[in-house]
């Protein structure tokens, strides 16, 4: 009882009129040593609103957090927020970031069908009995792919549910959608109600997006599938048998950080064993990123967390969702694109991609060719975007519009061009994008093509006196080569938060996947667009995600025992980086070779995963004694990890590097020293045949001594621990001031059978 009156009239001398309404407030994530509850609270949401009136007269709580996560989310003033953080049981006090969404064949392609009769998807049971959390925009529950017939029971362990509402019964789940539930008290503190006009109050999905992610991960098989005539054929997600659970954190303006952290408490407490997460947003430290702190409180509690890397490339620097125990995922392609070629009046022909299903434009006929940023009438910037209010319908009508890439969405763009009369419409990458090319579901007849193509488009308009073109729409092409390829878009490295951990980890397909879609969305996403079915083609990391979070349940089937560490083991030390033409993997957006900082480990061989021989597990204590190594407070460390660290005794005990991560990455810093030096320290765990024995090959980054000591681990039996000691020693190396060298090379453990490889980064930074 003493306790609670020095803790209330602590807080009350700390008075404010402040409203949570208030203009100036902002939503703020506390975290609160859950343990201090005095006993004359009955719950902590008790204590909590408690706590608030001594500070503002309307407390509102938000959320409250208990599994992953220990404290509660509410609207505060600047001044407030302060006032609560020099409470002794406020741990830390988070801002609020809003985040964003990073938006058939692929199984094939990744060597996964359904009539192997061994193999990963026959071994697990096509993961019949895991459960995986997609938090995004919601689900359409009555698609085919999320149909349960044959499944068996829900596991016995799960203990989700479903949440009914007008538009989505309590029936909407079944033995195959387990579990669906939303959150949206972040978006709506910040954005008041909802327009339930647009949006449901509801796990349904009003976007699209979520219901792709879902089937992509999980979705059952289902034939005919295709969108509007292209990509025709059977469509399955990853782990066609795994059931699936939707966390509903994103609307119209965003995905709340007080509401995803909110998903990641509830995904955790009903047994989820994969969370799958496509947002993203800006990068900051740790204990001040919600993501980074709902995932920790997951994968402590055995729950693999697959995240999107983002689409911010191809520059470097990009990487999000970078925290060592989140699986961060890029993209690639696969063996499939959908040509829609430019044929210009001057005979020449610009390769271009489309997935448009409409009426073509008329056989044989050459339509009027303008570029939007040389029409009269416009500012030029903006009608060179063709963005709303640019474009001069008298300028327009009729003919095939060039607009540049940027701003505004794609198929955005092609609705303006048509409700201003145009025939078609070509969008052209800048320079930034290079010549990575997304097939849209566009209104009218349109393409997109490269930077090296809109440069010469935009020539030829202003040579001509009288330009033409039209576009030839070819359908779906397979067996292209090469592929896979790093995606223009997909987000890239180095690390920006913890470059000592290479991100992203591995890339899988995300470039025109054909997945689940729900009804009342047009494929293209333009509100105007009536037309409906039943899958789409969507490209982004937010593709790839899932495609790994499949993958992540059909090996924790196939091996129960391993944890999520293990199992990001197996994927990125079986990743590979050549292409189908056995040629090193390229970057789409130049053409030249793609480097470890585009694709981290390499692309993910399922097939390989199942059987990896050796796995680098790693603890929670390995990442808090990272974390000290990382510089970050104890306070900090308590923040993302809900234990207090022995930090003294892991800075004697390592450094950052030794973590004992499937990849190797070090960062020299060039203060005058001729020779640098660094050694990492690793445990590998036996998975594969006891009485094993893996002998090292080293392939040193160019101007580097790699040893690794001992060369051969001699295993007795499975589940056997040994440890080795990588040194690398490289020398200075002339670099104008700012700048950075980076090599790169592989140390590969082999018994014969399997080779287990790892990426060794080596890069000098010359001080300012």
């Amino acid at each position: 009882m003493a306790l609670f009156f020095f803790f209330f009239l602590s807080l009350l001398t700390l008075s404010s009129s402040s409203s949570l309404n208030d203009l100036n407030s902002l939503t703020y994530i506390v975290h609160v040593d859950h343990k201090a509850k005095p006993s004359i609270f009955p719950t902590h949401r008790h204590w909590y609103t408690s706590s608030l009136a001594s500070l503002t007269s309307t407390p509102s709580i938000i959320h409250t957090y208990d599994t992953v996560f220990h404290g509660f989310s509410a609207r505060l003033t600047t001044q407030e927020a302060t006032q609560l953080l020099n409470h002794p049981h406020v741990i830390s006090v988070i801002p609020e970031q809003v985040r964003q969404l990073h938006t058939t064949r692929s199984p094939e392609f990744l060597g996964l069908r359904s009539t192997d009769k061994a193999g990963l998807l026959e071994e697990s049971d096509f993961g019949s009995d895991l459960v995986i959390g997609v938090i995004d925009t919601g689900i359409w529950p009555e698609r085919p792919s999320f149909d349960d017939r044959g499944l068996g029971p829900v596991p016995a362990k799960w203990k989700g549910q479903c949440v009914p509402s007008q538009d989505f019964p309590a029936t909407a789940c079944n033995r195959k959608l387990v579990g669906a539930r939303f959150f949206s008290g972040g978006y709506e503190a910040t954005n008041g109600k909802m327009n339930e006009t647009t949006e449901s109050r509801s796990p349904r999905d009003s976007d699209g997006h979520g219901t792709h992610t879902a089937s992509i991960s999980a979705g059952r098989y289902v034939f005919p599938a295709s969108v509007l005539g292209h990509a025709r054929g059977v469509a399955s997600g990853m782990a066609p048998k795994a059931r699936l659970a939707a966390y509903k954190v994103c609307w119209s303006s965003g995905c709340y950080d007080s509401d995803i952290l909110a998903a990641f408490d509830a995904a955790a407490a009903d047994g989820v064993d994969v969370v799958s997460l496509s947002v993203g947003g800006v990068v900051v430290p740790y204990h001040l990123d919600a993501i980074a702190i709902g995932a920790f409180g997951a994968i402590d509690r055995g729950i693999f967390v697959s995240a999107s890397a983002g689409n911010g490339g191809p520059g470097g620097l990009t990487v999000t969702n970078v925290a060592p125990w989140m699986t961060t995922v890029g993209a690639g392609t696969i063996d499939r694109d959908f040509p829609a070629n430019v044929k210009l009046g001057n005979g020449k022909t610009i390769p271009g991609v489309s997935v448009y299903g409409g009426p073509d434009l008329e056989p044989g006929r050459m339509y009027p060719l303008v570029y939007g940023g040389s029409l009269l009438g416009g500012d030029g910037y903006s009608s060179s975007l063709c963005i709303e209010g640019s474009l001069d319908p008298s300028l327009v009508k009729d003919k095939i519009v060039l607009c540049d890439r940027g701003i505004n969405s794609r198929a955005t763009k092609g609705e303006i061009v048509r409700k201003n009369g145009g025939s078609g419409m070509i969008i052209a990458n800048g320079v930034f994008d290079g010549e990575g090319l997304v097939a849209d579901c566009h209104v009218l007849p349109a393409t997109s093509v490269g930077a090296s193509g809109g440069d010469e488009i935009r020539r030829y308009i202003s040579e001509s006196k009288q330009p033409t073109a039209t576009i030839v729409f070819k359908g779906t092409r397979l067996g292209i080569r090469p592929a896979p390829v790093v995606a223009s878009f997909s987000a890239r490295g180095p690390n920006p938060e913890s470059p000592e951990i290479l991100k992203p980890d591995v890339i899988a397909p995300g470039l025109n996947i054909l997945a689940a879609w729900p009804d009342r969305i047009g494929p293209s996403g333009v509100a105007s667009d009536n037309r409906r079915t039943e899958f789409n083609i969507l490209s982004g990391t937010s593709m790839a995600c899932p495609h790994v979070s499949g993958l992540a349940a059909l090996l924790k089937a196939a091996h129960p025992d391993w944890s999520p560490a293990a199992i990001r083991s197996a994927l990125m030390t079986t990743a590979y980086t050549v292409d189908n033409r056995d040629e090193p993997m390229l970057d789409e957006s130049t053409g030249n070779t793609s480097s470890v900082m585009d694709y981290g480990s390499g692309h993910v061989h399922p097939t390989k995963a199942m059987d990896p021989g050796l796995v680098y597990d790693i603890t929670s204590y390995d990442y808090i004694n990272f974390l000290c190594n990382s510089n970050y407070t104890g306070a900090n460390i308590v923040t993302i990890t809900r234990r207090k660290a022995d930090c003294d005794g892991a800075r004697r005990a390592g450094h950052v590097g030794n973590l004992n991560y499937p990849s190797f990455s070090v960062v020299f810093q060039q203060y005058g020293e001729s020779k640098m030096s660094t050694h990492f320290i690793r445990t590998v765990t036996n998975v594969g045949d006891s009485d094993s024995v893996y002998e090292v090959k080293i392939m040193p980054p160019r101007g580097t001594n790699v040893t690794v000591e001992p060369e051969k681990l001699s295993f007795r039996r499975v589940g056997q621990k040994l440890s080795f000691v990588v040194r690398v020693k490289t020398v200075e190396v002339k670099l104008s001031p700012g700048a950075t060298s980076v090599e790169t090379g592989h140390i590969v453990w082999s018994d014969g059978k399997r080779n287990v490889t790892s990426p060794l980064v080596v890069t000098l930074q010359q001080p300012l």
